[in-house]
């Protein structure tokens, strides 16, 4: 799938627009038809496990805002009125194929910075308030007409509404020439902190935000520390061979940089940094995603499953990359677990190639292979046809 740029190169978006400035681009998605119904949508929306919210103009106790979490029921729908309100499912991608699909065009944008693709419907009126998100997102128009309104970059120190568990801007003022309706196919690229107003303006309004990943420093620096910390012998400790006499009370800057100097000496390792980063932007979004399968499958099940042509096919939700070593070796990331591999192997796991029996040559790729099927990062797709007689 190409990528949806238009007259836009892939060399001048990300010099100039990725994490710089907004981009409307009409017809990103020539004669798009979206790939999903808002009754499908809804469906999902009643499922157990699938992270859904539901936001209301107007609360139930009549106060501007309400902020409902699934699963919903068809109560929940009926009593809606016919405009005024939002729904948004997470990780679209994980559960509709198709869905899943929209991804391949955007794989000029690291993998593993991909966070999930939510899906939004909402009736005439239906938005969420003018807020801000602290990561880049792409918002693909799938049906309907919505009206997009952007206000600028904004700090942490913007008002919010109070009252409301929505992080509502209490103030949005819409910049000059920033206002537009989206039709099917269009889409606006924002990157993060960029106010942004989205109201449906038709019955049928259905949009898919890309949003990509973007751990906060407290996040990298507790996770990164943790990692680090576990593989620090008790011996590596503060010391002060060098104390001097000095009053007993005093917290000199020699003793601060002391700390300082172990605090570096222990962290600053590069190459144990990109095995913890690896894992730490792999791992899944929802866990309880991949299920293993029970019993646990054996080498030669894999190799006969393969050659009847059954699919073998990365889990909706799990997250490959890799890092090349030494001497044709690499690492594998995946769904936070680190692998030692041939750096060709890891390539195609780790990229949107299909899976064919000819990866099984060789003993080192069926252990590989039958591993992460056994993790549930893989999914051998039986035959539902199959699967329904056999109940």
């Amino acid at each position: 799938m190409n990528a949806p740029l238009g007259e836009f190169g892939l060399e001048r978006f990300l010099a100039e627009y990725w994490q710089k400035k907004p981009l409307l681009i009409r017809g990103a998605f020539p004669g798009f038809v979206s790939p999903l119904e808002p009754e499908e949508l809804a469906g999902l929306a009643c499922e157990e496990g699938v992270e859904a919210r539901l936001v209301e103009s107007v609360g139930a106790d009549g106060k501007p805002w309400g902020l409902s979490h699934g699963p919903f029921t068809d109560a929940t729908f009926a009593r809606l009125p016919e405009q005024d309100w939002t729904l948004l499912v997470q990780a679209v991608d994980h559960y509709v194929p198709e869905v899943a699909e929209l991804l391949e065009a955007f794989d000029f944008i690291p993998r593993w910075r991909l966070d999930d693709l939510m899906v939004s419907y909402a009736p005439k009126g239906g938005n969420v308030g003018p807020h801000v998100d602290n990561y880049d997102v792409f918002l693909l128009q799938g049906s309907g007409q919505r009206r997009w309104q952007l206000g600028g970059w904004i700090g942490e120190e913007a008002a919010i509404v109070d009252g409301v568990s929505l992080r509502i801007l209490a103030e949005f003022t819409v910049e000059a020439g920033q206002d537009w309706v989206l039709e099917p196919g269009d889409m606006l690229y924002l990157p993060p902190r960029i106010a942004h107003h989205g109201v449906s303006v038709s019955n049928d309004c259905m949009t898919y935000s890309i949003g990509f990943r973007a751990p906060s420093a407290d996040e990298v620096i507790t996770s990164w520390a943790d990692y680090r910390g576990e593989q620090l012998g008790e011996s590596l400790r503060y010391a002060d061979p060098d104390l001097a006499l000095q009053d007993p009370g005093l917290l000199d800057d020699a003793a601060i940089e002391r700390v300082r100097a172990l605090i570096l000496e222990s962290l600053d390792d590069r190459t144990q940094m990109a095995q913890w980063f690896g894992r730490y932007m792999t791992q899944t979004k929802y866990p309880d995603q991949l299920v293993a399968p029970d019993p646990r499958i054996e080498i030669d099940e894999l190799k006969e499953a393969l050659e009847q042509g059954v699919p073998l096919e990365r889990t909706p939700g799990s997250r490959f990359a890799y890092r090349p070593g030494e001497a044709g070796r690499a690492t594998l990331f995946v769904d936070g677990d680190g692998l030692d591999c041939a750096l060709a192997l890891a390539q195609l796991l780790a990229s949107n190639e299909p899976l064919e029996a000819s990866l099984l040559d060789g003993a080192e790729a069926q252990e590989l292979l039958v591993t992460l099927v056994n993790r549930g990062s893989l999914s051998l797709l039986e035959d539902e046809d199959e699967e329904d007689d056999e109940e």
